[in-house]
């Protein structure tokens, strides 16, 4: 995980751990201004699932895209999180460049959509068909702070989904995928979309790989010999039964 400050000098943070603290106490991981955050505040962990954030107890209020969370969420790289007037991007490791995604057929590419999970279009699924565009030449705005200006066009080429963007060089809120800034790359499934407070999400269960079906083999049937305990007492049982047997031969040719 890669933690940037936007709009701050403030350096990146890196961490590789299963556990992030951060607070204003200087015994967290993460350490934020006693005006920003509790001495202990939150904690960001690692799981099968993902990321998970958890607000610890008589702290203030954090929020994950400009909306409230008030004991857990889970995380995505591109999330934007808040506490106090701290700004926090959340970015995944890898860069978006120069990766490839396979090929997905034409016949299937209607199952791929971009779904907006935060922003002003929050809730809306916008189908991608052939091509998609967002911005003064498309056909859904993208509104931005301060009247800045930029487009989102994701179209298809080769059978890959890929996403290009038209604004400025010097723009304070740049496209992001998956928290790192892209003038163009390929798309996968799951990857976010950030653009100011904008935020999509790309659903594309045919790109999404198969998952392994593994069926266990059948255990054999155990044998009787391994039912019936060890062999000692297997060999015990034998010379009883004999000697049990014998005796009472014994005593019925005595008795005739």
């Amino acid at each position: 995980m890669r933690i940037e400050f936007p709009h701050s000098t403030r350096a990146g943070f890196q961490w590789n751990q299963a556990l992030l603290r951060i607070g204003s106490d200087p015994g967290n991981d993460l350490i934020l201004g006693a005006s920003q955050a509790a001495p202990h505040h939150l904690s960001i962990s690692l799981d099968r699932r993902g990321w998970v954030l958890e607000v610890l107890p008589d702290t203030t209020r954090v929020y994950v895209n400009a909306r409230p969370v008030r004991e857990r969420a889970i995380l995505r790289p591109g999330d934007m999180l808040s506490v106090g007037d701290c700004r926090m991007l959340l970015c995944a490791d890898g860069v978006p460049g120069g990766r490839t995604s396979p090929e997905m057929p034409e016949q299937e590419r209607c199952t791929v959509a971009l779904r907006a999970v935060a922003g002003p279009l929050s809730g809306q699924v916008l189908p991608l068909a052939d091509r998609l565009e967002l911005g003064p030449q498309g056909r859904i705005p993208l509104d931005l702070p301060q009247g800045e200006v930029a487009s989102l066009v994701i179209f298809w080429r080769d059978g890959q989904l890929c996403l290009e963007t038209g604004q400025a060089a010097d723009s304070r809120y740049p496209a992001r995928v998956n928290g790192s800034p892209v003038q163009q790359s390929v798309l996968l499934p799951g990857d976010q979309i950030g653009i100011g407070m904008h935020r999509f999400m790309i659903d594309a269960p045919g790109l999404e790989p198969e998952p392994e079906i593994v069926i266990p083999e059948p255990e054999p049937e155990p044998l009787p010999e391994d039912t019936a305990g060890p062999r000692g007492e297997v060999w015990w049982l034998i010379v009883t039964a004999a000697v049990l047997a014998l005796g009472i031969a014994l005593l019925l040719l005595m008795h005739f």
